[in-house]
């Protein structure tokens, strides 16, 4: 009998010990406050104007003041949307883009996917 009262005290105590830690961790989370991140502060954001709109020419500068690669992507980026609004004009220049990009993708198509190479791979094991 005193065996079985002991188990139940060690339970006891040790459920106890338990629900007292959960409690604890439960208010200490209540205490820590989270700071919301924003990219810039409020004095950066005062500096520039919400009027500002940037041309190409200062954005691919601002890139290439930031890194030569950024640049190169920035113009390739820039020469892809004016050829993306010429394109837009008509319909003939529409079906000429299409062209374009076919015949784009069919280059890039033609080094296999990892999937078609893995595919031929398991397909040769099998077949030896």
């Amino acid at each position: 009998m005193q065996k079985i009262l002991i188990t139940f005290k060690q339970a006891f105590v040790s459920s106890i010990l338990i629900f007292s830690l959960m409690i604890f961790t439960g208010l200490s989370g209540l205490f820590i406050v989270q700071q919301a991140s924003y990219a810039t502060t409020l004095e950066e954001l005062k500096l520039v104007p919400p009027e500002y709109k940037p041309n190409s020419e200062e954005k691919i500068n601002r890139a290439n003041e930031y890194d030569p690669g950024v640049g190169i992507q920035e113009e390739d980026r820039q020469e892809a949307y004016e050829q993306a609004v010429k394109d837009g004009e008509s319909l003939n220049s529409i079906e000429k883009a299409y062209e374009r990009n076919l015949k784009a993708e069919k280059q890039s198509g033609s080094q296999k996917n990892l999937a078609t190479k893995a595919k031929e791979a398991v397909e040769n094991v099998i077949s030896k």
